[in-house]
């Protein structure tokens, strides 16, 4: 990596830490930022999407040059009894497009190792290698955790072009419409042109355990069901995002190193959406505008954020222990048709994890898609962060 130290090292190559280094790029270019990731590439095997309304339009221009798609005329859901076309806007990164971006902004600072031990003053590789540095920040993904209450998403992608042109001209968030099992499934389609589009089958489900050989199956079912003839497959990525229900978040924190945590490590994502790019775009602009980049002071900084958005999204804990605790798994869709039914203003809203106290009263409102009794103890366990 050469001398001098660097002032930042962010441990972990994904969404966040890219983000991160990014914004440190445009605002504090003097500053020296190194990342350990042991794959030696930014940014995995993924695609991160969003709505125009997730983030302000100052930071949708900053990551335009990664932002591989847009659909300006908005989206579709399809379920049992309900079809809708809803007009937001809908943008897609790939990871391909953020690491011809970021890489070169960290030339050599990107390190390709495995990190076995993260400290507030370093990192040591599994080379035996130790880095050095003022600042550190974990990003790392998930990892096992006794003090977080999960449900886990779940999904296989796969890009293929076909022979004729599919006629999507949107893509579809959900499509409800399959087959449902033992969890609330849906397949999701990104059109990229005339003949490619992503099929990702995807699931909520309990575990983390990812079936391969099941969703793609389904892929290969639902691509038959619409009479497509596969050319090529372009790509393929899987993963395994988790899904809010309960916690102690003052555990979690107090839980590993003390060293700062970003992205999903950080408890960073929403709790029903799974979404982190919004999450991961507000982190990068706090670290830019820190005064003090030290590990303490970062520690401080992204701790007290998540803790904070850990108590301002408990409603949406609430409404996943409703899909997962008080839904019938045969029946979690019920829940999703419902909510798509209602305005469009509010869907924007919960998406970018805004909602008002009257749209958490209008999502509530009404004899619930699930048992009754089930709902009542939900709402009894809901602590005053709900409302």
């Amino acid at each position: 990596m050469g001398s001098p130290d660097p002032d930042l090292i962010l441990v972990g190559g994904g969404l966040a830490s890219s983000l991160i280094v990014w914004r440190l790029a445009i605002d504090r270019p003097e500053l020296r930022v190194a990342v350990v990731e042991r794959d030696g590439r930014l940014g995995g095997n993924h695609t991160w999407s969003f709505f125009d309304g997730d983030v302000v339009d100052q930071d949708r221009a900053w990551l335009t040059p990664a932002t591989a798609y847009r659909w300006p005329d908005g989206y579709e859901v399809y379920f049992p009894g309900l079809s809708r076309v809803l007009e937001a806007p809908y943008n897609s990164l790939t990871s391909e497009r953020l690491h011809e971006v970021v890489a070169p902004l960290l030339g050599d600072r990107l390190i390709t190792a495995e990190a076995v031990e993260v400290r507030p003053d370093g990192v040591t590789l599994s080379d035996g290698r130790r880095l050095t540095a003022a600042g550190v920040i974990d990003a790392r993904g998930p990892g096992p955790t006794p003090h977080l209450d999960l449900g886990w998403q779940l999904f296989v992608g796969r890009t293929v072009r076909l022979a004729r042109p599919h006629g999507l001209t949107r893509p579809t968030i959900m499509d409800a419409t399959v087959g449902q099992g033992d969890a609330y499934r849906f397949v999701y389609l990104l059109p990229f042109d005339a003949r490619t589009v992503l099929v990702e089958d995807t699931y909520y489900v309990d575990g983390p355990m990812l079936d391969r050989a099941l969703l793609n199956r389904r892929i290969d079912d639902y691509i038959r069901s619409r009479g497509w003839t596969v050319e090529a497959v372009v790509g393929q990525e899987e993963g395994v995002l988790p899904i809010a229900l309960d916690g102690d978040i003052d555990a979690f924190w107090a839980q590993g190193p003390t060293v700062a945590r970003a992205g999903l490590a950080g408890a960073l994502f929403h709790p029903t959406t799974g979404y982190s790019l919004p999450d991961a775009v507000t982190v990068a602009r706090l670290v830019a505008r820190a005064g003090d980049l030290s590990s303490a002071g970062l520690r401080t900084l992204l701790e007290t954020h998540s803790k904070t958005l850990w108590v301002d999204r408990a409603f949406y804990r609430l409404l996943d222990r409703m899909l997962f605790r008080a839904a019938e798994p045969r029946e979690r869709w019920k829940v999703l048709r419902r909510f798509y039914g209602l305005p469009e203003p509010l869907v924007r809203r919960f998406y970018a994890g805004a909602s008002t106290a009257l749209d958490k009263v209008r999502i509530l409102a009404g004899k619930p898609p699930v048992p009754v009794g089930r709902a009542m103890k939900q709402l009894r366990e809901t602590g005053r962060g709900a409302a």
